[in-house]
This record gives structure tokens, sequence and C-alpha cells, in this order.
């Protein structure tokens, strides 16, 4: 990877990409340190730090690098993005004329990628309108005497993160145009790298606070390094169906006849089901901000809103066994949407090919989804052991929250590999000489 580093570098195309996402890399450091007026910052942060990583809100802060805690210009950061991608998959699947724009090559691509920014516009507002009323709450936004005054401070406040939020998007689209990776992906890398520091130093707080956990935080450590390994490990790993395609003659040519493969990747689905469940199981605890429960009533209602509440509260025993449900069941429903086997089935027909004991047709096709099946129930338990690990570690260390958990890693570790899987194809396209010489 060092080696691949150097000669990048080497290369003046591709240092120019790299100082381009730097230098946007750059400005959106600074935009998470931009203050939006009329808001107190430090109100803000004291509730996160009360909420144990239970909201939507934590993950936000997450995401944004503690631009959220610090009531910046950057606070919703990518999350409207993200949100407006999830939707837009969904409704691709389900609406004929979005499937139909998906077919259509690059100028579908662009149609569906304008209204993806048209619904994280709208749930950019909707989510910064909401922020706004929870920090309104929290007495952390400046109020005067006026009702004209507090409606002024409410359009500035909504307005600031919302077009923070779409100049993030911009900002990713640029270096998508003109940098190095994929820009979101480089973003959020961004935004979870940024909060490192501090989280390491809560820890070392804690352990100078109690001496007994430098042994735990060894082998947390310890721990976390291996499932680094891990997740790169079973990152690369696939599953291989191989294909073999029949011979044709035409004219004097012969076609065909060649051996290939059917690369199923274990994890094929991404962390996109860990974010499918873990918008599930903060979606109570977001409710709490705006409807507060009443434990001293002795109603049937605020009875059962405490108790459900406290059932997806972060602390719960039965949260974690939850969560991980919740993530294999979300990456069977993603695999089904991303992988059609009578599709895949139809397609080797079409060219000629077969898998070497399997008829083609309908039995082909049961055959892929027998092998996708197995494979998609190893990608859904690799997934859920790495979401729960930061739950399970907060049994030795409590100060860690969920941005120190197993799913920002997995995002780190990805972005990472993807980018120097870039780098290697640029590398190769420059220096590939080429059947003439």
């Amino acid at each position: 990877m060092l080696q691949t580093l150097r000669d990048a570098w080497n290369t003046r195309e591709i240092r120019k990409k790299i100082l381009f996402t730097l230098l946007i890399v750059v400005i959106f450091r600074i935009g998470a340190f931009l203050p939006v007026p009329f808001l107190d910052a430090s109100a803000i942060a004291a509730m996160l730090a009360e909420s144990e990583g239970g909201t939507i809100m934590n993950i936000l802060d997450t995401f944004s690098g503690g631009a959220l805690s610090q009531g910046s210009l950057f606070a919703l950061s990518i999350q409207p993005y993200i949100n407006a991608s999830i939707i837009m998959q969904l409704l691709t699947y389900a609406l004929p004329p979005l499937e139909n724009l998906s077919k259509e090559g690059e100028t579908g691509r662009k149609k569906i990628q304008f209204i993806t920014s048209i619904v994280s516009l709208v749930i950019a507002c909707v989510m910064a309108y909401a922020y706004y009323m929870t920090m309104r709450s929290l007495n952390a936004v400046t109020m005067f005497e006026g009702t004209f005054a507090n409606v002024f401070v409410a359009i500035i406040i909504v307005a600031s993160f919302a077009a923070g939020a779409q100049l993030v998007i911009w900002l990713g689209n640029r270096i998508n145009e003109n940098g190095l990776g994929s820009g979101i992906s480089i973003l959020l890398f961004t935004g979870i790298i940024s909060r490192g520091p501090s989280a390491i130093f809560a820890m070392f707080e804690a352990a100078n606070a109690d001496k007994t956990l430098y042994i735990a935080l060894f082998f947390v450590l310890l721990f976390f390094i291996a499932m680094v390994g891990f997740i790169v490990f079973m990152n690369d790993s696939e599953r291989r169906i191989p294909v073999t395609y029949a011979k044709r003659v035409v004219g004097r040519k012969q076609y065909g006849g060649q051996s290939s493969y059917i690369p199923i990747k274990i994890a094929m689905s991404g962390v996109m089901p860990i974010i499918f469940a873990m918008a599930v199981m903060t979606f109570p605890g977001t409710i709490e901000m705006f409807i507060k429960p009443n434990p001293t009533s002795e109603a049937f209602w605020d009875q059962f809103y405490v108790g459900f509440l406290n059932f997806f509260n972060y602390n719960n025993p039965w949260y974690a066994p939850l969560y991980f449900v919740l993530i294999v069941a979300f990456n069977f429903f993603y695999v089904s949407m991303q992988y059609d086997p009578t599709k895949i089935a139809n397609q080797l027909r079409g060219n000629n090919g077969g898998i070497p004991g399997i008829r083609p047709g309908k039995p082909t096709a049961d055959y892929i989804k027998r092998v996708l099946g197995k494979i998609t129930i190893v990608g859904a338990f690799f997934l859920g052991v790495i979401a729960i690990v930061p739950i399970l570690t907060g049994v030795f260390i409590t100060q860690i929250r969920i941005s120190m958990g197993g799913t920002t890693i997995l995002i780190i570790v990805s972005v990472i590999l993807e980018t120097i899987r870039m780098l290697q194809s640029q590398m190769m396209m420059r220096h590939h000489k080429g059947f003439l010489e």
C-alpha cells in the first residue's frame, strides 16, 4: 500500500487529484467549526453527552465529525444524502419508472442523481427544523421578545443547517469529478476519523480514573486491531461460481470455449444493513426528544411509553440481540434487491454459458439462489458481529460510545480499501504500454 501511495504521488495527474481532495477535506473541516447564529453549543454538547449514543443525533454527531455538538454549519453533514440514497434505492426497486431510468445508462443515472438531490434537500429541511425544535426545547436557541424576531431566528437556523448539508453534497460531487475516490465516502471517512483523538483521550481519562481499566483497555485495543484484520479479510472474500462458455464457429473463427466465474462477495451489501438497523433502533430515542416520558404517571399509555423507550435503550440487555436480528434481516432484504438469480441465469443462457454440472434455465437460477443464500447468511452474521462489538466492549469501558464501534471501523476500512483500489487502477491505466509497443 505504501508503495502504491509513493508511486501515485510521483505521478503528476494523480498528485493533482490527491491535493484537490485534501483541499476539499480541509474546507469540510473548516465548515464543521463555523458556528450557526443564535445557538448555544454547550447545551447541545451536554444533551448529546447524556443520551449515551442512543439517538440519531449521536450518530449524526459522529458522522459529522462533532459538527452537531458544536452547532456548526455542517451539523447535518451527509446524513440527508444518505437517507435520500436509501429511499431512492428502495423506490427504484419498487417503482417501474425509476427502475427503467436505472437501465438507461449515464442519462438515467444523471436523472436519478438529480431526483436524489431534490429528495436530500427536502430531508435536510425537515431534519433542520426537527433539530431546531429539539435545541429550542433544550434552551439552546437565543430567544427574543418579538414573535417576528423569533421567526427570523428559526429561519436563519433551519436555512443554515439545510444549506450546509447541500454544500457538503456539492463538495462530495467535486471530489467525484476532480478528486480521488468517492466524494461522499471520503467526507464520511473524514468526519469519523476526526472524532478519533477525542475518543482515545476519553478512554485514557477513564483509565486514569480507574487504574484497573488499563488492562481492559489493552485487550480492547488488541481486539480492535484483530477486528480490522478480520474486516479486511471478509471485505475481500468472495465465492466464485465457475462458468464455462460453449464453442461457436462463425465462418473461419471460433468463439467461446473459455472458462470464467461469477464472483459473489461475502460483504456485498457493505454497511447499508447496519445503517438501516441503526435507523430503526435509534428512532424511539429520537421520538423521546419531542415527546418526553412521564415515569411517575400510572396511566396505561405513559407506562407503555416508558417501557417502550427502556426496551430500546442502548444499555438494555435486549438491545444487542434485537440489533443483530435487524441487521441479518436487512442484509437479506438488501441482497434480494441487488441480485436476481433468474436474471443472471438468463444472461448466462443468452451468452451460451453455463455452470458445470447444472442444467441451464431454472436449475441454474435455483443453484445461484442456494449459493447466494449461504453467502448472505455468512455476510449477515459478519455485519452483525461487527455492529454489536461496541455494545459488548461497553461492558468493560462504559465511555466507549457508538462512535468507536465496529460500524465506523467498517466504514473506515472500506473507504481506505476502495481508495487504494482506485489508485492502483489509475496507476495501471497510466503505465500500461498497450499492445502496439
